[in-house]
């Protein structure tokens, strides 16, 4: 190797087959073309192709009102309200899949959202909480898509039960004590938020990608499992900006009848 700067301290002698480039200040190893590099696990190119769907959703106007506090309780109802309907439809999809040889390794009680979501619901919005479970149409979308897509394809549930959870697990557990530390709210109306039977989520989080890296799963499965992730990203995002466009319609509604929204 040649350089400009000065004589190079002593190194180590290089591996055969290897050839040392330099890269702006950086020096790097590149490795004879004759060999293969290492393959890719699955989850971390499922996490690369999607992150930037998903980096959508969590900067949507709605969500960063949330962890900023800026949102009423009433916010807080709708958003649950809609996670209601999508987590009914995607834990009757794991019962479909329970018994299914790839897909049921994921599925497991520790993760179930539901009863969280009412518990919630009913302790922001009172006894009669069914009464506002108005879906939007993003949510009714993407509901049709989990009891039809997820329930029937094991790629498909796999890409929700994948978005939705893990989601939960990195995102949600920051809105949760967004919600505690910014709006006031007690730890009994954001347990959906809470994991009580995962206590590490770091570790879950990295058995379920070692999980994912195992899948018996061709390239083609790979690429539907990836579809289906932007798909619900981009569901989400919607629902997003569907409950912001209420809130708009919700101010502009109360500025012209001089009521405070």
């Amino acid at each position: 190797m040649t350089t400009t700067a000065a004589p190079p301290p002593t190194i180590a002698a290089e591996p055969r087959g290897a050839t040392r480039a330099s890269l702006g200040d950086t020096t790097v190893d590149e490795m004879d073309p004759g060999v293969p590099p290492a393959p890719v696990p699955f989850s971390e190119l499922l996490r690369t192709r999607t992150r930037n769907g998903h980096g959508t959703s969590s900067r949507a106007g709605f969500m960063s009102d949330l962890m900023r506090g800026s949102c009423s309780r009433d916010d807080l109802v709708r958003l649950l309200a809609q996670y209601w309907h999508m987590y009914r439809a995607l834990e009757q999809a794991a019962v479909a899949h329970a018994r299914h040889p790839v897909a049921g390794a994921f599925v497991t009680d520790r993760l179930t959202r539901l009863p969280s979501l009412e518990a919630d619901l009913e302790h922001l919005a009172g006894p009669a909480w069914r009464d506002r479970l108005d879906a939007v149409p993003a949510t009714v979308e993407y509901v049709d898509r989990l009891r039809g897509a997820a329930s029937s394809s094991p790629t498909a549930f796999v890409a929700h039960h994948y978005t939705r959870y893990l989601g939960d697990l990195s995102g949600g557990q920051h809105i949760g004590r967004a919600l505690r530390l910014r709006s006031g709210l007690p730890d009994e109306a954001t347990t959906f938020f809470t994991f009580d039977d995962v206590p590490d989520p770091t570790a879950f989080k990295d058995e379920y990608r070692a999980r994912l890296d195992s899948l018996p799963w061709d390239e083609a499965d790979e690429e539907a499992v990836v579809t289906e992730v932007l798909h619900a990203y981009d569901l989400n995002a919607r629902l997003l900006a569907e409950l912001d466009a209420e809130r708009d319609l919700g101010a502009s509604a109360g500025a012209s009848t001089g009521v405070a929204s």
